[in-house]
């Protein structure tokens, strides 16, 4: 199998399976991945050097007003799709088998999770992953230590307020918050 056609089965919507050769497959990414998220991880590196580095892990180009304060952690990352003035601040984890895409000038805070798989319930079973996209529009403000589960489209100009568990999709314009997140208000437009 080749990413291609991972990314492919995957946007699908059909489950992994466990043993099957889509897990292989991102068994093997999982570890490649470990190694270049490892690298992004240790010492200094310069804006370049971090926007050359997810290259490597993304597989595709990012914009060069891509900017993130590492740790950064994922276990495919091939799968992550950056627009423009994105930053990413520390300690923020993509699980991003199903597909995360952020929309231009995201800012995501400190230790955000945006996680793109869910397991069966059934414990016979549960090694069988369910890949569902994320999906950021532009202007998306991430708050601090925020939760995204997978299948969830965040509109253009949302707030997901720290600590958020964002399970639903969030309407465009809006400040979510809580556990579940709600609407709590709507996002001023001056």
């Amino acid at each position: 199998m080749d990413l291609r056609t991972f990314l492919d089965y995957v946007a699908s919507g059909q489950p992994i399976r466990g043993g099957s050769q889509e897990a292989a497959f991102q068994s093997q990414r999982a570890v490649e991945v470990q190694r270049l998220t490892a690298e992004l991880n240790t010492g200094y590196h310069d804006p370049g050097e971090i926007r050359a580095l997810m290259e490597r892990i993304t597989t595709r180009a990012v914009p060069e007003s891509f900017r993130l304060f590492p740790p950064f952690t994922t276990d495919f990352g091939a799968n992550i799709h950056l627009g423009e003035q994105v930053f990413i601040n520390s300690g923020c984890r993509f699980q991003d088998q199903g597909g995360i895409w952020v929309g231009d000038r995201c800012f995501i805070g400190h230790d955000v999770v945006l996680a793109t798989l869910d397991h069966s319930l059934a414990v016979a079973d549960r090694a069988t992953t369910h890949p569902a996209p994320i999906r950021l529009g532009d202007d998306v403000w991430v708050g601090a230590k925020v939760v995204v589960t997978s299948g969830v489209t965040v509109g253009d100009g949302a707030v997901l307020a720290a600590g958020a568990v964002v399970t639903r999709d969030v309407p465009a314009r809006t400040v979510v918050g809580g556990v579940p997140a709600r609407v709590i208000r709507q996002v001023p437009e001056a």
